[in-house]
């Protein structure tokens, strides 16, 4: 049985061009566009994405109680890359083997997202990012995936792109949250939940 998708078929022999010095980039069809175009906002962002959720798993591979998120967290790395070609090619030059975001990969989130959530206890208030590294690192992942959903919408309100797109990046931000919480019960860390009078103006009143 083949892979779904092509494997790639590069060479980065060097890493400065001198093309984009003028403000232009190339999409994966040749073409020469604005670097600030939406297209380019869009897979900058997952791009960017990308790179918190390797940091994300840095910390998690560090503890071997977080293993599992680790794993979990690589592949969604992988996804994202994915996610990336098929944003940085224009609809007509899209290959059907070129790897891309499906609808396996969203579903793939949604039944994590319901095996650890039913695991957790529920909340009684917002949480806030911290109570330990992994926490953290994960609410920066799902901050940024948000902007990526934004840019992603933005985009496809001035051009055509994958639906799969947007679906995927909507539910990992609310994998993000969940995995967010687990890190905290794996390492038993505790969780800080908002409250809105511990603020300086709630705490004058008292």
């Amino acid at each position: 049985m083949s892979a779904p998708f092509d494997q790639p078929h590069l060479a980065i022999n060097r890493v400065y061009t001198r093309r984009g010095d003028a403000g232009q980039t190339s999409l994966a069809g040749g073409q020469r566009i604005p670097k600030d175009g939406p297209r380019i906002a869009a897979y900058g962002s997952v791009d960017e994405l990308n790179s918190f959720i390797g940091a994300a798993r840095a910390t998690a591979a560090a503890d071997p109680r977080a293993a599992e998120l680790a794993a979990i967290l690589l592949r969604v790395q992988h996804e994202l890359f994915n996610l990336g070609s098929i944003l940085a090619t224009l609809p007509e030059d899209a290959h059907p083997r070129q790897p891309r975001i499906t609808d396996t990969d969203v579903a793939r989130l949604e039944s994590e997202i319901d095996r650890i959530n039913h695991d957790l206890p529920p909340l009684r208030s917002f949480v806030l990012p911290g109570g330990c590294r992994l926490n953290a690192d994960l609410h920066i992942c799902r901050t940024v995936c948000r902007r990526a959903e934004r840019a992603c919408v933005a985009l496809a309100r001035a051009e055509e792109i994958l639906p799969e797109a947007v679906r995927y990046l909507n539910r990992l931000s609310d994998a993000l949250f969940v995995w967010s919480r687990w890190a905290s019960r794996l390492t038993g860390a505790p969780e800080t939940l908002w409250e809105p009078n511990q603020s300086a103006s709630g705490r004058s009143n008292t």
